[in-house]
């Protein structure tokens, strides 16, 4: 009987010694909500003595409380629970790319040291909570691609720490508060929001009759403290009225008008369409835009573009040369001419345009259009205004356009996600195949816009490779590839592993210093790694640049740039990894003076 009862005991212990913790637990009553249909989270169980192991999560070391929860491309048709809010010392949630409906609940609020929530490509509905607000380390906040409606509450504008920000593809209405870190955000943060208003869209706020919502006015007679006279009220509202019936008769003149200048208009349109068709039959031009997005007619885009000589070159590119073409109303478009001579030409650039033109991202040069003359073929661009990033770190003046590290990680930032939409929210997926620093243009704010998908192809899957010709750059290319000539992800996860150690050390990837030795960057950083040689490895041009952050962006490169394909991550995970190696742990230093709209 003795026996019986110490035996019954241990268990007792035993099962004590190993019962879930509560951040467990809380995860457990997500799970339930998350409707699970492929069995992702399987290996979430109640047995185990702590969330660490589980599938997206990751846990802070010395109290094993969890610290990321990351479940994008889950195919979760749930809801998030409120129970969120008991994972105090959360600092990434990201649920992005999933089916998940319903709200988001306040009680994420409760997360206190979140710094990321990713929400986008879901169905939430609602509102974003106003208790977000109170979430004072969050650096990134993307819900977009939702259907969340309702007004932005004033109190994202406390997020003093907020440097990037998409909101947008919602149903959003109403003024944008101008207040805090809410001013700090320009229109590719809100695009997408019909009803929304706004200085950072550069879109006032009118009411129904056309007139701004906040027109001045005069102190009241209440406020002044002076008695209402009636019979000069009655005059004043007479002058009024008599105004507004003026007004009212100058518009329907006006409008009148208009018509009359657009039916005018319209016969000249039809008159030019068919001279122009004509054309096409005779010469062959042909112009197409994407998305109804260059306000210009056909006739002003083809003169422009004809007009185009060797004064506005600004480079060339991998199948040909690249002008700056600005409009009569000074907006500036940078187009590539295509030799006509190159071999395969008409085939990538049709294949160009097939991809391009359906793809739009705040890191990837938007394509505007493209003409087929009668000697050549042309790509129309948005034009990037201080040109690539090879340029800045290798040609301009350190002291005329400084790169500091800050600018170099958010440089980094950018690129990641561009090219991660590439490799995973396009379907099929996109190779880009030569990704290198002259591909990565920089806007007047540093942020990166990657170019020149020239030599793109679409993958299916892991094994239908498109082409067996090597292109690209040498000294970008993974070693595979040059063997093959066989493109996947993977050889654009190792290009990109070698802009990172571009970035960090301002040195071409055949500079001469370690080429003259029979190396390329990615063996020289090795070497320098091995001999504990790190502070020869950091740009002399970047002074302010910390060892942790270094050593974390060297990390990254160097499971980019593994000789082994399959060890390699994906571009997703490259991303996340620079997110919370590279942002998280200093938030306020890395963004205390750079604005990430």
């Amino acid at each position: 009987m003795g026996l019986l009862v110490l035996v019954t005991l241990a268990l007792f212990l035993c099962t004590g010694a190993v019962a879930l913790t509560e951040d467990g637990i809380a995860l457990l009553e997500l799970k339930s909500g998350l409707n699970d249909t492929k069995n992702n989270l399987r290996n979430w169980r109640e047995s185990d003595p702590t969330p660490c192991n589980w599938t997206g999560i990751t846990c802070h070391p010395y109290d094993q409380t969890v610290r990321s929860i990351n479940l994008p491309y889950m195919q979760f048709t749930g809801t998030i629970s409120p129970v969120i809010g008991k994972l105090r010392k959360l600092h990434r949630l990201a649920l992005h790319r999933n089916s998940l409906h319903g709200s988001i609940p306040s009680e994420i609020a409760n997360c206190g040291d979140l710094r990321a929530l990713y929400l986008r490509g879901n169905y939430l509905q609602g509102g974003i909570p106003w208790e977000l607000g109170n979430l004072s380390g969050l650096v990134i906040l993307d819900v977009s691609s939702n259907s969340l409606k309702g007004s932005i509450p004033s109190s994202i504008g406390h997020l003093i720490h907020l440097r990037f920000l998409n909101l947008s593809s919602n149903f959003f209405a109403g003024e944008i508060p101008n207040v805090g870190a809410l001013g700090a955000f320009k229109n590719t943060s809100f695009t997408g929001n019909l009803d929304l208003c706004g200085v950072q869209i550069q879109k006032p706020c009118r009411t129904s009759m056309g007139f701004p919502v906040v027109l001045p006015h005069a102190a009241s007679d209440a406020d002044t403290g002076v008695p209402a006279v009636r019979p000069k009220t009655h005059y004043l509202n007479g002058i009024l009225i008599g105004a507004m019936s003026a007004m009212g008769v100058a518009i329907i003149v006006l409008l009148a008008f208009l018509w009359i200048c657009l039916l005018s208009k319209k016969g000249v349109a039809e008159k030019y369409t068919k001279v122009h068709k004509q054309q096409h039959r005779d010469t062959g031009t042909k112009l197409v835009t994407f998305h109804g997005d260059l306000p210009y007619s056909s006739h002003d885009i083809v003169t422009k573009l004809e007009l185009l000589d060797e004064e506005d070159v600004v480079g060339s590119g991998g199948f040909g040369t690249v002008y700056k073409m600005v409009m009569d109303d000074c907006s500036a478009f940078a187009v590539k001419r295509i030799d006509r001579s190159r071999e395969g030409s008409d085939q990538i650039f049709e294949r160009e345009l097939e991809i391009l033109g359906s793809i739009k991202h705040i890191n990837l040069v938007n394509l505007r259009g493209y003409c087929q003359l009668p000697s050549s073929k042309l790509l129309i661009y948005d034009y990037v205004a201080l040109g690539s990033l090879d340029y800045i770190l290798h040609e301009s003046d350190p002291e005329e356009q400084p790169l500091n590290w800050n600018a170099r990680l958010r440089i980094a930032l950018g690129s990641a996600r561009g090219l991660a939409y590439l490799h995973h929210d396009c379907c099929p997926r996109i190779v880009h195949q030569d990704i290198k620093s002259s591909n990565i243009l920089l806007d007047q704010n540093l942020n990166p816009h990657v170019s020149d998908f020239g030599l793109a192809k679409l993958v299916v899957d892991d094994e239908a490779h498109v082409t067996t010709v090597v292109a690209g750059t040498f000294g970008y290319l993974a070693p595979e590839y040059l063997q093959s000539g066989l493109a996947t992800v993977k050889s654009d996860i190792y290009s990109f592993g070698v802009v990172l150690l571009e970035l960090v050390t301002g040195k071409r990837p055949t500079d001469p210093s370690f080429v003259k030795r029979g190396l390329n960057i990615v063996g020289w950083m090795n070497t320098l790694v091995r001999e504990s040689r790190l502070h020869e490895v950091v740009d002399k041009n970047c002074k302010d640049a910390d060892i942790e952050t270094v050593e974390a962006v060297l990390d990254i490169a160097s499971k980019c740039t593994n000789a082994n394909p399959e060890s390699r991550p994906s571009m997703n995970r490259v991303l996340q990894m620079l997110e919370e190696e590279v942002l998280s742990p200093c938030p306020s230093e890395f963004y205390e003076t750079h604005s990430d709209s």
